[in-house]
């Protein structure tokens, strides 16, 4: 099980560098909008993000 967490972190990792590593201007501005978002908004957009990766596993396994 730790393999496949591990695993499932690297790739979370790389995921997560492929746009700040093709497009650091795009990045900043991602971050300067989500920044400027209320506190409602970034939590139901993490609360679906959340729900989508759980519905995926489910389909997964």
């Amino acid at each position: 099980m730790w393999h496949e967490l591990l695993v499932a972190l690297a790739l979370l990792l790389v995921i997560e560098g492929v746009l700040p590593f093709l497009t650091p201007s795009l990045m900043r501005r991602v971050l300067l909008e989500a920044a400027q978002q209320s506190n409602q908004s970034l939590r139901l957009s993490g609360l679906f993000s959340m729900l989508a990766g759980v519905a995926l596993l489910y389909l997964i396994n």
